[in-house]
């Protein structure tokens, strides 16, 4: 039977308090509005409400709903509409989105099928190369996905042929939105609903450095001599859709690209191989150890430069430094050209990970990285990375 993890959040390893992800707050408030659209009503006025989804990993999770309103009626006295709030808690990871409500309009759609749309708070894509087209609302795939299969999974229960149309808001989300990297990135008017698995892990820097120091002696205490390292969830979706290797046979080392070298090489690691995005690993080209925004993002300028040690006119490269993301800027090259700027990028990474491990307590601990795109899959390895890749599989 399916373990509910409820709204009271589980402590990570560091024993830092898990929250949750804008879009599980907007799957639970359209969850909760077509719940109370398909029975006719809203729960009793002083009922301790709470809404049931399913997360990524089809695991159930129960949190609370903030309120609940009719937007519109028919002739008859039946809700068409209804609009639920649920608050985002961010755990011990307090961020700009910490604290927001989010609210979902739910109402009938004649066509068999389910439309989401933002309004209120939540921006708009301006640029290609982001998770959504141009004219869409900043709603990342994932919560999309979760939305849509718990409005599939109600309207199936309650026999309901038709659809739903979904508007998700953040009141304030405007205002917001400013102090984030969506003005840079081309996202405007509000904030983005994002999340991949559903659940905000803490990112206080130092129990994040110790829960990687912790991971990668596990693997080594399981007889691992070679690591293989993913900054994120991309990172193990890749590595598992790809070569099939689990996340639990991985070391999840977020932005601390440095301090995973430097641990590794600590506890006698004989290798260490980062599987990342581009978008990600992209800044390890320019020395960048700790690939956070706030540290630096010059991934444009990176790609530039590699594009003119590759051979590309300096037209060429300057059209990269318009591009709003790697993905918009492999898509402008040429299949001959992204393989010239690959191979450049990936002798930079190579240099800077060999500087880096070299300075580490384990001076002949092999490093390398496999980059890949979401439009193009692996695009390149550097010089030891099939041989990482291969032992870093062995135990």
């Amino acid at each position: 039977m399916e373990k509910d993890r409820g709204s009271r959040m589980e402590k990570n390893k560091a024993g830092l308090r898990r929250g949750w992800t804008t879009g599980t707050c907007a799957q639970a408030a359209a969850a909760a509005a077509a719940q109370a659209l398909l029975a006719g009503s809203l729960p009793r006025e002083g009922t301790d409400w709470t809404v049931t989804v399913h997360l990524p990993d089809g695991q159930p999770f129960t949190l609370p709903v903030q309120s609940g309103k009719i937007e519109k009626r028919d002739s008859q006295g039946c809700p068409l509409a209804v609009t639920c709030k649920v608050k985002k808690d961010s755990g011990d990871d307090p961020d700009v989105t910490d604290g927001v409500t989010v609210c979902a309009t739910v109402s009938f759609f004649s066509e068999d099928r389910i439309e989401i749309d933002g309004g209120q708070g939540i921006g708009r894509v301006t640029k290609p190369g982001l998770a959504q087209p141009v004219g869409s609302a900043a709603i990342n795939p994932v919560p999309r996905q979760m939305i849509q299969k718990e409005l599939l999974r109600l309207k199936e229960a309650a026999g309901w042929e038709g659809g739903f149309q979904v508007l998700v808001e953040i009141p304030g989300g405007e205002k917001l939105a400013q102090r984030t990297f969506n003005p840079r990135i081309g996202i405007v008017g509000g904030l983005s609903v994002l999340g991949t698995s559903g659940i905000v892990e803490p990112m206080s820097e130092k129990a994040l450095i110790d829960t990687i120091e912790v991971e990668i002696k596990v693997k080594l205490a399981e007889g691992r001599r070679c690591l293989i390292a993913a900054p994120g969830n991309y990172g193990l979706d890749f590595l598992r859709d790809r070569w099939g290797i689990l996340a639990q046979d991985t070391v999840k080392c977020s932005n601390y690209i440095g301090e995973t070298i430097d641990l590794a090489a600590e506890h006698g690691a004989e290798g260490m191989l980062f599987v990342g995005h581009i978008g990600k690993l992209v800044k390890i080209a320019g020395g960048i150890m700790n690939t956070h925004s706030r540290w630096g993002d010059c991934r444009m300028e990176l790609l530039a430069s590699a594009a003119l040690r590759a051979g590309l006119s300096g037209d060429r490269a300057a059209a990269l430094l318009g591009c709003n993301t790697t993905e918009d800027a492999l898509q402008i090259l040429t299949e001959k050209e992204r393989r010239k700027v690959m191979d450049c990028l990936l002798e930079k990474i190579h240099t800077y990970l060999n500087i880096r491990a070299q300075s580490s307590a384990q001076r002949d601990m092999k490093t390398g990285a496999v980059l890949f795109s979401n439009v193009y899959g692996v695009l390149g390895m550097t010089r030891y990375g099939e041989e990482l890749l291969a032992r870093g599989r062995e135990k």
